[in-house]
């Protein structure tokens, strides 16, 4: 096999993903318990023997590379792994982010260059798109895989023409005339990307980025391909996605392993699992190693150092690092951020907002008094304390930060 260099693009703010990405890069949130959105991407290149990583961080970069210092202090699997910020400012887009580190690449000694998105979730052997990709003869090829109906406005959509060849790409079309999305995986001949990077650095109008500009001029130019991949894939770009790609963890009929021979990686250290008796209940669900659950859990997702207390019940929620819920409380339909404290007595999650659906969020560090009722639906914004609830409820679809009280008890 050539000789391949993975580019890991993991500089993104996740603006649609409400007060998730408030304090942190999207790459960095947490999925799946105890293992970071990242991790997936990383453990991909290594389970594929790819052992020259590049990671390309820019928003909140401090805390980036803080993480993936980490990841490579407990994972030093890769015998190149080096981490880039931009040069000055930050990068104007993926095909900037690159450009940028072109001299890595010219002396990286790379034939091939693989371009990944660090906050996509799936698990994919990369040596079989290497392949298809020598077999094809291409220039460039593009991970591809079916959208159900209606997603197509969030993608990158491709045409393909006889053997794959790309015939067309199009970054988030209105109106699509194909179901094969972009992954934002893109396997290239690293003098070719060099080329065409080089040109679209040199135009002001250009904006410098793989799907808008890049892989449109190279499916014209010459031999791009789409290597099609059918198995877990999921792009988590709004607080919706990421609750229901962590439901769907669930599943019986999930294609994601979580063990077995594709190992996952991660760069968090696990805490010491606590030696209390765990007399609780669990049901369906991921429970990390910390966590104490005396009451009961039910389909739901537990990161590290979670506490349960006794008579209280957590269902259908993503519980981050270290979240507490008090005795007697019930949550449900809820993603709670890192370091929530949730009193006794309270009911997180309740009602009905309207539209019989909807996700109640609580940001980082909030702390929810006893006897507090938070709606479905609501947003308690990050770093809210007790003062900033009255005895009673928040009413479902409510936001609520540091300057708006809650309603009192109805």
């Amino acid at each position: 096999m050539k000789k391949v260099v993975a580019m890991i693009l993991a500089g993104g703010r996740g603006k649609r993903m409400d007060i998730l990405c408030h304090a942190r890069p999207k790459p960095a949130l947490p999925f799946g318990g105890r293992f970071r959105v990242i991790d997936y991407t990383l453990s991909n290149c290594l389970n594929s023997r790819i052992d020259s990583i590049a990671v390309l961080v820019d928003h909140l970069r401090e805390e980036m590379a803080r993480y993936l210092t980490d990841w490579y202090g407990q994972n030093s699997r890769p015998r190149f792994f080096r981490i880039l910020p931009p040069g000055s400012g930050s990068y104007r887009g993926t095909a900037d982010a690159v450009y940028q580190n072109r001299h890595f690449l010219e002396r990286s000694g790379a034939e091939l260059v693989l371009v990944l998105a660090g906050d996509h979730v799936y698990q994919m052997d990369y040596r079989q798109m290497l392949a298809f990709h020598q077999k094809s003869k291409a220039v460039a090829t593009v991970g591809v895989a079916p959208l159900p109906p209606g997603e197509a406005h969030r993608f990158g959509i491709v045409h393909t023409g006889e053997h794959g060849r790309i015939t067309g790409f199009e970054e988030k079309p209105r109106f699509a005339r194909s179901n094969l999305a972009s992954m934002g995986i893109y396997l290239f001949n690293k003098e070719a990307l060099l080329q065409h990077l080089a040109e679209d650095a040199a135009n002001p109008d250009s904006p410098h980025d793989f799907g808008y500009a890049i892989m449109p001029n190279m499916s014209r130019a010459g031999r791009v391909f789409a290597y099609q991949f059918k198995d877990y894939w999921q792009d988590i770009g709004t607080t919706e996605a990421y609750y229901e790609a962590s439901m769907g963890l669930l599943s019986s009929r999930s294609t994601l392993k979580m063990d077995g021979q594709w190992q996952l990686f991660s760069g968090d250290t696990l805490r010491s699992v606590v030696s209390e008796p765990q007399v609780g209940t669990v049901l369906n669900s991921i429970i990390s190693p910390g966590c104490v659950v005396r009451g009961r859990v039910e389909n739901s997702i537990l990161s590290p150092g979670v506490w349960v207390d006794d008579q209280a019940v957590v269902r259908n929620s993503v519980l981050m690092d270290n979240v507490s819920v008090g005795f007697h409380s019930v949550v449900e339909q809820t993603i709670a951020d890192e370091d929530v404290q949730i009193g006794s007595y309270c009911f997180i999650g309740f009602g009905d907002n309207g539209t019989g659906r909807g996700i109640t969020l609580l940001g980082e560090g909030v702390t929810v008094p006893p006897h507090t009722a938070v709606g479905r639906g609501c947003t308690i914004l990050p770093g809210v304390k007790p003062d900033d609830f009255t005895a009673g409820a928040v009413l479902p679809g409510r936001v609520i930060g540091k300057r708006e009280r809650a309603l009192p008890m109805f």
